[in-house]
């Protein structure tokens, strides 16, 4: 998961009295303990801890003490906070019941910059102390404070993240880029949390509002094609990827992405006609295998008529009675067979019809097949144009080839003797041209990275199939 980190500690000090902290003296710090104390004390008098001022001087001694001299307590932030809602609590008008005039400079505290400044200060003192809980809450607070400001919410995004308040952190960097901010790590940091939690479309909705502030930005172009990709909406990858494209044509990482769609593509369509051939093929063996099991099934029962004749002439015939006793055997196996064949010709029969036109079928998958190997190599060439010497581009073209070649090859298994002697030969050479077709890539691809296992088994493999063409005197025909 991606993770949002302060670059420089300056970043931390820039933000307010924390930096002059760090160099403060011996007479003030002393100073500020003493009140401290003097307030500690104040709370704990019957009298003293019922009245407004009391509290509001806690209020104010705490807050300084957060803001200038954190040191002496690093929860001083809070304490200032609970004091002034305790000041709040104690002075009423006493005409009209209402907050007093202390009351109202308390309710004004809460919400202004001294304060929010406190909340500010401990909570990049905790986070430097690796209390990353406390940490988030209390620049959650400073946020609540002034909830327009875009650091506080920053800070509470990225101390929440340290944390493991993903929930959080996903509502503080929410609140930042609606505050404003213009950190493009937020936006990419954020579509990570909602990926990482599968809320797909808000990382989506996160990225393509990012892309309205940085329309050219590569990393959430990146972020988008990758999560559309992963999640399996392929057809808006694509669209992402070409619009990407004519912005940036020699973008070499979007064009293999693009390819590489593609060839999942036509691995995906390729299987499925594959089976579907299959299953063109099944139906009338089906079908033929029927006619002949029932032709068996006619000749047993001929048989056992004849042999049950012969058996009344002949009771005593112990041979009889056992080729009897097989032939009804065969008869009930028949049966069987039959049965099972029948249930699988209405199955075919079915899927048929379900299918529609199957030849038609066949004819338009086939064609989408070579469409989008078309795809496939257009895009792998294009990154070739890029860079003639990128590993994948060659070694994908290579495979694409060499896939082509056993896929045309698999003609051949189909053919009986007499469509071989037609055009077998000419099949042969097809599967040659694609073979050879493939060399030259793998060997660049070698070129660019001699110690691929997958590449070197590809390339030691195909040279050993041309050495087989040429063997065999094969003609190569080589095609695009």
């Amino acid at each position: 998961m991606k993770r949002l980190s302060f670059f420089l500690l300056a970043g931390f000090l820039s933000v307010g009295a924390y930096a002059q902290q760090q160099g403060l003296d011996a007479l003030t710090e002393k100073t500020f303990q003493a009140e401290k104390e003097k307030s500690d004390k104040a709370i704990t008098d019957e009298k003293s801890s019922v009245k407004p001022k009391t509290w509001l001087d806690r209020a104010k001694t705490y807050e300084n003490i957060a803001t200038q001299a954190i040191k002496l307590d690093s929860n001083a932030a809070n304490v200032a906070y609970e004091a002034y809602q305790k000041v709040i609590e104690l002075d009423k008008d006493k005409k009209s019941g209402g907050p007093g005039k202390m009351a109202k400079e308390a309710e004004e505290a809460l919400k202004g910059q001294p304060l929010f400044q406190a909340f500010m200060n401990s909570g990049i003192y905790k986070y430097q102390a690796k209390n990353f809980k406390d940490a988030a809450t209390l620049m959650a607070r400073a946020g609540e404070i002034n909830p327009k400001d875009t650091t506080a919410a920053l800070y509470a995004g990225i101390f929440s993240q340290n944390a493991e308040k993903p929930a959080d952190a996903k509502a503080s960097f929410e609140r930042y880029i609606a505050n404003g901010g213009k950190d493009v790590s937020v936006y990419t940091t954020l579509v990570s949390l909602y990926y990482q939690d599968k809320e797909i479309e808000k990382a989506i909705a996160t990225i393509d509002k990012g892309l309205t502030v940085f329309p050219n930005n590569k990393d959430l172009n990146t972020q988008r094609t990758s999560i559309l990709v992963t999640s399996g909406k392929m057809d808006d990858a694509v669209a992402s990827l070409k619009d990407q494209l004519t912005k940036d044509p020699n973008n070499i990482n979007n064009l293999l992405t693009l390819a590489g769609i593609y060839d999942g593509k036509l691995r995906d369509q390729s299987d499925e006609l594959k089976k579907l051939k299959g299953d063109a093929k099944k139906g009338p063996n089906a079908t033929k295998q029927l006619a002949e099991e029932k032709v068996v099934l006619k000749e047993s029962q001929t048989e056992l008529a004849r042999l049950t004749a012969r058996q009344k002439r002949e009771p005593k015939n112990v041979d009889l009675k056992n080729q009897i006793t097989r032939v009804k055997q065969m008869i009930a196996d028949s049966q069987t067979k039959i049965t099972g064949l029948e249930k699988e010709v209405q199955e075919q029969a079915q899927q048929s019809q379900a299918a529609g036109n199957q030849e038609q079928k066949l004819a338009e998958l086939t064609k989408s097949v070579e469409e989008t190997r078309g795809l496939v190599k257009e895009y792998y060439n294009k990154a070739l144009q890029v860079d003639p010497n990128n590993f994948d581009a060659n070694f994908n073209l290579g495979a694409a080839y060499f896939n082509e070649a056993i896929q045309i090859r698999e003609q051949l298994g189909a053919m009986d003797m007499k469509e071989y002697q037609a055009k077998g030969k000419e099949i042969e050479g097809q599967v040659c041209g694609k073979f050879k077709q493939a060399l030259p890539y793998f060997q660049k691809a070698k070129a660019a990275k001699d110690t691929d296992q997958d590449l070197n088994d590809n390339l030691t493999n195909l040279q050993n199939i041309l050495k087989q063409f040429e063997d065999n005197k094969v003609v190569c025909i080589e095609a695009k």
